[in-house]
Order: structure tokens, then sequence, then C-alpha cells
């Protein structure tokens, strides 16, 4: 069991000590970054790029995220899981950030209790994204961790989302629905601030009706930026009733940037002008 400080109350100190609902996105790919960096990023092999570009970032952007989210497929496609677990401990070392490792992880007993342990003991990180399609007891698992967020995909950004999550279950709800409401009760079972919900900017009244079902439980929000999402129209439907209770996610709209620090500090703004 870990005994750091618990993942929520580091983000809302982060939250609070930034004034920031950011969470800046880490999906370093070599091409994109050489687009974005030109020659200095334009040879991996020689100059380590993903952990170059990253730590670029962080050192850019941390005055304005309350959080950071590495996405473990950039970093293990090219077998740097050795940087990512660097890179994690160097956030919250030299920045009291809070870090999730968005993995997205999902199985049943043993096999769950393994990628918790690779998110939480390996990595290091404060909190993981899970999927929860195989029920609660594949998430039970991540939440055994004292101190973890366990941060549970509920209503996607992605386009292909509807085919799944707009289904209607037994007692009329949707199944995003459905799934907000079984993780707000499992949430409770485990003392409360264990869970957040993974919910995307791209369907704001579906953002609304979550927030309605779940009260001030924390969001974190993805789909602003390069995939669409309106800035306004998501701190509407999705804040809390203290204007806050959301981790409203940029990537590639902040890391590719000509100037990341810029970026992050006009989207922290923006994102507050609104609460």
């Amino acid at each position: 069991m870990s005994k750091q400080r618990p993942f929520f109350e580091k983000l809302r100190s982060a939250q609070e000590r930034k004034n920031s609902l950011l969470c800046v996105g880490l999906d370093p790919d070599h091409v994109s970054i050489a687009k974005a960096r030109g020659n200095e990023y334009a040879d991996p092999a020689r100059h380590n790029v993903i952990h170059r570009f990253c730590s670029d970032t962080i050192a850019a952007t941390a005055k304005y995220a309350c959080a950071f989210k590495p996405n473990a497929a950039f970093f293990s496609c090219y077998e740097k899981e050795d940087e990512l677990q660097s890179l994690i401990f160097h956030i919250q070392r030299s920045y009291s950030t809070p870090v999730i490792l968005d993995a997205k992880r999902g199985d049943i007993g043993n096999t769950a209790e393994r990628y918790a342990e690779e998110a939480f003991v390996r990595f290091g990180a404060d909190a993981v994204t899970v999927n929860p399609y195989m029920g609660c007891d594949t998430i039970e698992p991540f939440l055994k961790h004292e101190g973890k967020g366990v941060i549970v995909l509920c209503r996607t950004s992605n386009p292909g989302g509807s085919d799944f999550q707009d289904l209607v279950t037994k007692g009329g709800l949707r199944l995003y629905e459905r799934v907000a409401v079984k993780m707000a009760e499992l949430d409770e079972r485990y003392g409360g601030n264990r869970i957040a919900l993974v919910v995307g900017a791209t369907r704001p009244s579906e953002l609304a009706r979550v927030r309605e079902l779940v009260g001030d439980m924390e969001l974190l929000i993805p789909g602003i930026g390069a995939q669409g999402g309106d800035v306004e129209a998501t701190v509407k439907a999705g804040k809390n009733r203290h204007g806050a209770g959301m981790m409203i996610n940029s990537s590639r709209g902040i890391i590719y940037a000509q100037d990341p620090a810029k970026a992050a500090r006009a989207t922290r703004d923006e994102i507050n002008s609104y609460r």
C-alpha cells in the first residue's frame, strides 16, 4: 500500500496553487515532434528525442498545469518505458504536480492486480485511467492501492463512442450514465475521493448529464484543442458547485504549439474565464 500523499489532495493543492484546471497531456511521437520543432529534435537515435521533448515541455508548462497525463502507448511503442518512469518521478519531485498515467487498463483478477502494480509501483503514477467494460471487480484491484486515483472511462470524446456508450440499459439509463452511477457508488463504498470519470469535451450535453448524476466528483475532460471541444461549453457543463471538479486536458494543442508555455497559459486563462 502506498503511503504517499493522496492523489486528490495533491490535485486540489495544485489546482489552488496554480489557479488552474488545465491538465497537459504528453503524447510524444517522432513525426509530430520533428514537424513542430524541426532539426533540434530531428534525430531520435542521437538525441534521445522523447525524453528531451517531454522534459522541455514539462518545464515550459508546469506553472500552468494542475496535472500531467503521459500516454503510455507513446512511450512503450518506442521502448521508452524507463524514460516514462523517469519523467513521472521528475514531475512529482521537481514540480509537486500529480501525474495521471493514461493507460486505459481493464482486465480480471490477478491481471488487473498486475496492471495496478505497473501503474502505481513500477511507474509511480498518482492515478491511472481504466476501462470499466468488464465490471466493477476489475476496478477494485486499483482501488486497493491506498491514496492512488482511479480514473474511469465514462463518455469518451471520439465519434465512435456512441457505438456502445449511448445504448439504453435495463432501467432506462444509457450505458455511460450507468457507468457514472456505478462508479459514484463504488467510490462511496471505498470512502470517497478515490475515483474520477473521463468525459469528453466534444459532448457538452452529456458532460452536463454526468455532472448531474455524480455531484462534485472530479472529471477528467479530454477533447479541447485538436479534437475541437469548445472551452466555454465544457466549463459551463462540467464545473461542479464550487466552479471546479475538472481536469480539462489538452495534449497536441499545447505540446506541439510554437510556444507551449504561451499556449498553456492561454488555455488555463480561457478555462478560468468561464468558471
